[in-house]
């Protein structure tokens, strides 16, 4: 039995509650890594159980994959990938681009997800069949757009200084070759590129629950997201995600090994 969307949004107004009351509060950060900056806020830990605490009365045979606290029951069939606040850099500093990314997969395959951007009231959902945005401006099917070819194409990626060694020269490459490039903006550049606004995103050193809500809000409007070598990108690692099979083939063919 699949989750309804009015679940899905259940979840994402019991994440808001502890994020938006948080968000440009001046809240404490801690960093959990040694040797450079992996920022983690109470919102993240709040967010994350509330989310965690309704699946489980719901669906207490599921599993659950999320950032800030122990996996449950990974070997089920049906899995819940939960990042509470993806892009807490941008949440501690008061940008209004992170966003609760919200996944469920059912065999290993991302087939529903949910990102929600609660400052701006803005949802990206897909049901399992399509993609929708719901916000300010009404309600509406998501549709990629498809721009014809890499020099048309506009690109995002959260940080260049995220890539390392030859990564490096084959991201220069691509961001070269295109129209527009823009760095930033973590899982709200996905959703973009999900509605049409946007045609490229290219990300390394990913997680699970960094893309698993997003893979199907991207695939159910028509895009492609994959890995850099072409496979499925549930596992994370370096993702790419297109408007158009065409763009996803000439970006991919730049991002091999040199």
């Amino acid at each position: 039995m699949r989750p309804d969307r009015d679940f899905f949004f259940r979840l994402a107004d019991a994440a808001k509650a502890e994020t938006l009351p948080r968000f440009r509060s001046g809240l404490s950060v801690v960093n959990k890594e040694k040797a450079g900056f992996d920022p983690v806020t109470e919102g993240d830990q709040a967010a994350e159980i509330a989310i965690r605490q309704l699946v489980e009365a719901e669906f207490p045979t599921h599993g659950i994959l999320g950032e800030e606290h122990e996996n449950i029951r990974m070997d089920s069939d049906q899995l819940w990938v939960i990042d509470p606040i993806d892009g807490t850099r941008a949440f501690i500093s008061g940008v209004p681009v992170w966003g609760t990314l919200i996944g469920f997969q059912e065999h290993g395959k991302s087939v529903m997800g949910l990102m929600e951007q609660p400052f701006t009231g803005e949802r990206y959902y897909a049901d399992g069949e399509r993609s929708w945005y719901f916000g300010p401006d009404g309600e509406r099917q998501n549709a990629v757009r498809d721009c014809g070819s890499l020099e048309n194409a506009i690109l995002f990626t959260t940080s260049p200084h995220l890539f390392k060694d030859w990564e490096v020269e084959s991201f220069q490459a691509v961001q070269d070759k295109v129209k527009l490039f823009r760095y930033g903006v973590d899982c709200y550049a996905y959703c973009l590129l999900a509605a049409g606004h946007v045609d490229l995103v290219i990300e390394t050193v990913l997680k699970p629950y960094d893309v698993g809500a997003l893979i199907p809000i991207i695939e159910q409007a028509g895009g492609i997201i994959t890995t850099w070598d072409g496979g499925r990108p549930e596992a994370g690692g370096s993702i790419i995600a297109a408007g158009s099979k065409t763009v996803h083939a000439q970006a991919m063919d730049m991002l091999k090994r040199r």
